[in-house]
């Protein structure tokens, strides 16, 4: 070793190459780690779902060949062809985008107005009722489901749209405690400054709140939108419950491979699971076509009312 490389070394600035190139490997090491991580999670998320993509177009040959994974060797369409007869795709899509946007709204005008309510005007025991709120939030519906399928048989209110659209103009319906909280934290999030104004030119609340407060909530209302569409559009406990003889997608996916075994006399459980699959598929693509479109403002509206997980 030289004496230039020992006076290299016992400088300062030996030490800091060497602490600069510690943290590129420290980094580099995390990196990987959290790499793995990552790819890990996305595989045991995505799996199922290329799962269920590939095998919707696969033949029952592809999927009992060991030598066939993902990409199908004999491509067809007869699974998506007979998920959308047995399920009548069309006119029950229609149905269900029907139904879901129709609550949806609902929705958006009754818990908008609520959670303006608790974000601007202070009564007595508001901070009970909202605490109320919250805990419609947590209890689950499935321990009033008895007395809930009671209470609208009395009142002749079953099998009809009218039941769930009760419950949804008076603020209980399908996840409206999380409306209300979504809604109330976003407008608490807006300055008092524009409100003063409006009411010092004469603007009345219920002015205000139509007027001033709604198209600057177009984050929060995207929001709700969405949740409401997704969960009315995938709810199986409130249309079974009270809805039955209404034929949506979600229902019609859950009786899907029953029904083509019987009607085709059908034994291979791998023949019902393809058309089964396809019928996943139909049913998702909607959705996610939706939320592409939406993506943008479903993310700032969650960021403003202070939802996090």
């Amino acid at each position: 070793m030289t004496n230039r490389m020992k006076a290299w070394m016992n400088s300062p600035s030996f030490d800091n190459t060497v602490q600069r190139w510690t943290g590129k490997v420290k980094d580099l090491i995390v990196g990987i780690v959290m790499a793995i991580i990552i790819i890990g999670v996305c595989y045991t998320i995505l799996s199922p779902i290329f799962a269920i993509l590939s095998r919707a177009f696969m033949t029952e040959e592809d999927i009992i060949n060991p030598l066939v994974f993902l990409i199908p060797q004999n491509f067809t369409l007869n699974s998506i062809s007979l998920a959308i007869k047995y399920m009548d795709y069309w006119n029950t899509l229609a149905r269900t985008l029907l139904f879901a946007l129709t609550f949806s709204a609902l929705h958006v005008f009754v818990c908008s107005m609520v959670g303006y309510g608790f974000a601007r005007f202070k009564f007595h025991g508001s901070n009970v009722f909202f605490a109320l709120v919250v805990v419609t939030i947590v209890v689950p519906v499935h321990s009033i489901m008895v007395p809930m399928f009671l209470n609208f048989s009395s009142l002749n209110l079953l099998n009809t749209w009218f039941a769930l659209g009760l419950l949804t103009i008076t603020g209980v319906g399908l996840r409206s405690g999380l409306y209300i909280y979504i809604f109330r934290q976003f407008f608490r999030g807006l300055p008092k400054e524009i409100e003063e104004a409006a009411f010092i030119d004469g603007a009345g609340p219920f002015y205000t709140y139509a007027r001033i407060m709604m198209p600057n909530a177009v984050p929060a209302i995207v929001t709700v939108l969405l949740f409401s569409f997704v969960w009315h559009y995938n709810d199986t406990f409130y249309t079974t419950l009270l809805m039955r003889d209404t034929r949506l997608l979600a229902t019609s996916l859950l009786t899907l491979g029953d029904n083509y075994a019987q009607a085709d006399n059908i034994t291979s459980k791998l023949h019902i699971q393809m058309v089964v699959y396809a019928g996943v598929l139909l049913a998702v693509t909607p959705i996610l076509t939706i939320y592409m479109f939406l993506q943008r403002f479903f993310v700032e509206g969650l960021e403003r009312s202070g939802i996090v997980g």
